[in-house]
């Protein structure tokens, strides 16, 4: 399918990867551009938006890069108020940004746990804040958060506060729905399970002896033999984000291979 989004906006926040390859806000910003839209790569890092941007221009697609930090509603007001100048509407919010801190309640400390919330919860308030508004002027909208497996289940790994902020997501994603579904705007949310992004290799690795005992092992726990990639999570955003899914509202999504139907792993 072609042009789904034809005609639409898109502002990834997390568009950037954070390695080599393809992570899942990365992949999601070049799917909604492949559907016709026009997109907003943002991320903290400039360069990794500016990497985004320019494979969607180079595939004759519309984009802007902009650098923003999710963690500071003012750099969020400025971001989204610079995609409003260029492009004067927007139709779809993408929340991609997170990230695990390991470490349960007795070994994390307070600004651990802080951080953690600040940075997988606190985006979705701040984005929401800011692109609200312009969807009730323009008649309607679509928000796709990027939540976890880790929001309904044990996922194998101590990362408490994870567990904690993504459940958040979860809920905060059905507020949304359900307060401004009688204004046109839908929100849902995804919930990947294990998938082979480069922000496992930083942030998941060290929980194993190795990078390879790591691939294995995840590969191993999905149902279906292997880990999903960050195409499955694009393509998924695309369904929620187009009229086939104009019915759809206060959705959490698995995407996960079957793992969600498993039995938990436990390490």
């Amino acid at each position: 399918m072609v042009d789904r989004l034809k005609g639409r906006t898109a502002i990834v926040f997390g568009a950037g990867s954070s390695g080599p390859g393809w992570g899942n806000g990365k992949a999601a910003a070049v799917a909604y551009a492949r559907e016709g839209a026009r997109v907003a790569c943002i991320d903290l890092s400039q360069e990794a938006a500016d990497e985004t941007a320019s494979i969607i221009v180079g595939e004759d697609g519309e984009a802007i890069a902009v650098a923003a930090d999710v963690t500071d509603t003012d750099s969020v007001g400025r971001a989204v108020a610079s995609v409003m100048d260029r492009f004067g509407r927007i139709d779809i919010l993408h929340n991609n940004v997170g990230a695990t801190h390991m470490g349960g309640p007795v070994e994390l400390t307070e600004a651990q746990f802080e951080a953690a919330l600040q940075l997988n919860i606190g985006p979705v308030y701040r984005t929401a804040k800011a692109v609200i508004p312009h969807m009730l002027d323009q008649g309607g909208g679509v928000i796709v958060n990027i939540s976890s497996l880790a929001a309904i289940r044990w996922t194998g790994y101590p990362y408490f506060a994870y567990y904690a902020a993504k459940a958040a997501v979860n809920q905060a994603t059905v507020a949304l729905a359900m307060q401004y579904a009688r204004q046109g705007i839908r929100a849902n949310c995804i919930m990947p399970g294990l998938i082979d992004t480069p922000l496992i290799y930083r942030q998941i690795s060290g929980q194993y002896a190795s990078v390879d005992e790591m691939v294995a092992a995840r590969n191993a726990a999905v149902p279906i033999g292997r880990m999903g990639t960050a195409w499955d999570i694009a393509h998924a955003a695309v369904f929620l984000a187009s009229d086939e899914a104009k019915f759809i509202t206060g959705v959490c999504l698995p995407v996960d291979g079957g793992q969600s139907c498993a039995v938990s792993e436990f390490r």
